[in-house]
Formats: C-alpha cells, structure tokens, sequence
C-alpha cells in the first residue's frame, strides 16, 4: 500500500496535469474561433473554382490539345498521396484517422499493381507513415513554427506537386486532409486534384452558353495550377479548424479524467489515513489495557 506522502504527490501531480490540460483547452478553443471562420471563407471560393473549372472543361472538344494537369498524362500507374497533417500531437485521432485513410488508399493501389508515392505536409503524418513506407516519401514539408497559414504555403506545396508532375513522377495526385464539420466531427477526406475530378451536379448540370477570352484551353493553362494551389490552401485551412476542434475535444476529455482520478485518489487518501489514525488508536488502547 502507498504511504500518504506517495499518495498526496499523486494527488499533486494529477492536479497540476489538470491545470495543464485545462489550459491547452482555453487556448485551442480560443484558436478554433479564427481557424474555423478562415475554412468556412475557403470553401465557396474553391468550390466556385471547382464549378468554373468544370464548366471551361466540358466546352474543350480535343482532349489532345488540353493541359497535361486536365487531361493527365494518360496513365495511372504512378500515385502521389499527398497527406495533409499536424506538426503536434495532443489532438485525439485527428492524424491518425488521416493517416489510416491514405495508409488504406496505398494498400488498396499497392494490391492493384500501383506505384504509391508520398508527400507528407505536417510531420506527424510523416512520422506515423515512415514506419511503412519510409523509402516511397518523395518529400517532407513541414510548417513547424507558422503562426498564420497564407495563401504562399499552399503555393509552395503546390509547386512542388506540379514540379513533381512535370517531371514525370508520378500520374495522378490525391490530396487527403480532414474537413471541418464540428467541433467534435472532423471528417477525412481523400481529393483527387491531377488530374481534377469535378463533382457530380457540376458535371451533369445543366449549362449556360459562353464565349471564352481567350479561349478555353489559354484559361486551363493559367487557372490548373492556381487551382491546385487554392484547394491545398483550402486542405490546409480546414485542417488548422479540424485540429484545434479536435484538440480542444481530447483536452476537455483529459481535463474531465484528470478531475475523475483526482476524486479516486483522494478517495483512497482519506481511508488509508482513516485506517492508520485506527491502528494507532487500536495499538494506544492495547498498550494501556497490557499496563
């Protein structure tokens, strides 16, 4: 049985977890109020991006003469997953569930015959993916130390996929982060962005007649790579919201089990104090009743 010296550090040091805990809670709630407005203001942006692509697209005729980032490469032997994640941990699940949902889409491509390739943009996702697939990471890009997200990081990644595609490196890039819902739902996700896939009532729907200028393919060539830029922008955005709202869920939890052991601890403090006042009491009596 612990003394109740051990028992009193116990309760000490869980107390000060607690205050710890309840801290980080405040300061991600507080961050989550501005990463959360910055993702809802990303998304009709790139969703409009994605409707206009879509729209420009459906009027090019010859797919021959059409960018390389629409039309592709005509392959799909080559995959690049770009796995969007934290540079923390203390978040819950939030990279993991990221990291499982490629680790599956590379099992799945790896059991087709696919060469599976990987860039990694946060360094926990990196750090759970190199166990694995540590020789098929292309590059690491890490934003340890950035404060705000500005439209340049999603532009230096950016770059450096549409580097990698026109080197050859690979055929088709998927973008996977985690979508802001809640504070208590963050759902991953996987966006093919080489070649785009537009969605489905932009495909399908109906459409206005327009006169392009310059023509359609001029505005491809000009808006593709500004458009993978802007949806890695958004992927990142809605990661920071997903982050902080996944942080301040797990901090609460910590700060609620923190609250709980500390009432079992004292608990268990008040009677084995209670059993030792007992024994000395018993022994007092035994000694004058021996006299």
């Amino acid at each position: 049985m612990p003394s109740l010296k051990d028992l009193r550090n116990r309760i000490a040091a869980t107390k000060a977890t607690q205050k710890i805990t309840k801290a980080m809670q405040m300061v991600a709630a507080s961050k989550l109020r501005r990463a959360q407005a910055a993702a809802l203001a990303a998304r009709p942006y790139a969703e409009h991006m994605d409707k206009m692509l879509s729209n420009i697209a459906a009027a090019v005729t010859d797919l021959d003469a059409a960018p390389k980032l629409l039309a592709g490469t005509g392959r799909d032997q080559v995959r690049l997953l770009v796995v969007c994640t934290a540079e923390r941990g203390l978040c819950g699940p939030f990279n993991s569930a990221i990291v499982r949902l490629a680790r599956e889409r590379a099992t799945a491509l790896t059991n087709e015959g696919k060469d599976v390739r990987f860039l990694c943009v946060g360094r926990k996702g990196f750090d759970q993916l190199k166990r694995q697939y540590e020789k098929q990471v292309v590059e690491v890009v890490e934003l340890r130390g950035v404060r705000a997200l500005h439209f340049e990081h999603a532009q230096n990644i950016a770059d450096k996929v549409i580097d990698l595609f026109n080197k050859g490196r690979f055929d088709v890039c998927t973008l996977f982060f985690s979508r802001f819902r809640s504070v208590i739902a963050q759902i991953p996700t996987a966006q093919q962005i080489i070649p785009p896939t537009f969605a489905e009532e932009h495909a399908n729907g109906a459409r206005a007649a327009y006169e392009y200028e310059p023509d359609e393919l001029d505005i491809l060539a000009e808006l593709l790579p500004r458009n993978i830029a802007v949806q890695v922008f958004r992927a990142l955005l809605e990661n920071a919201a997903s982050e902080q709202g996944a942080r301040m869920t797990a901090m609460d939890n910590a700060t609620r089990n923190a609250g709980e052991m500390i009432r079992m601890q004292t608990l268990t403090y008040n009677r084995t104090r209670q059993a030792m006042i007992t024994k000395e009491l018993i022994e007092i009596i035994s000694g004058a009743e021996a006299l």
